[in-house]
C-alpha cells in the first residue's frame, strides 16, 4: 500500500509507529509543503493521500480540489486531516472520504490489520 501525506509540521510516518502501527508493509511518502502537488500525487501513485489544510503555499483543500478537478487518478482513500475539524469537514464535503483531527490519524480504521503489537 502506498501512502502519501502533505504536511508540514509533523512526521505523519513517525506518528503511525508511536502508535504501534506497523509500517513495514506501506511506501510511505511525506511532502513538507504542497509544491508542485499533483505532479507528487501522479507519480506517486498513493492508495492513500492525507492531506494537511494549512500547509504552504496552497492549502490542502486547494490540493484536493485541484485533484479532483484534473486527469490525475483519485487515490482510493483520501483523508482530511488538519488540526481543525471545519478545515476537515469542508474537504470531506468536497470529496475527501474521511476528516479527522490530525493528532487522531492512527486511529482511523485504514490502519486495522497493521498493528505492530
Amino acid at each position: 500500500m502506498r501512502i502519501l501525506a502533505f504536511e508540514d509540521m509533523y512526521d505523519i510516518h513517525e506518528m503511525l509507529v508511536s502508535a504501534g502501527i506497523d509500517t513495514k508493509p506501506f511506501v510511505f511518502e511525506q511532502r513538507w509543503n504542497s509544491t508542485d502537488a499533483l505532479e507528487h500525487i501522479r507519480n506517486f501513485r498513493p492508495n492513500i493521500l492525507l492531506l494537511d489544510h494549512y500547509m504552504p503555499p496552497i492549502s490542502g483543500y486547494e490540493v484536493l480540489t485541484q485533484l479532483l478537478d484534473s486527469d490525475v487518478p483519485r487515490p482510493d482513500t483520501i483523508v482530511a486531516m488538519s488540526s481543525e475539524p471545519s478545515k476537515n469537514q469542508a474537504m470531506v464535503e468536497r470529496g475527501a472520504n474521511h476528516g479527522i483531527v490530525k493528532f487522531k490519524v492512527t486511529e482511523l480504521d485504514i490502519w486495522s490489520g497493521h498493528s505492530s503489537s
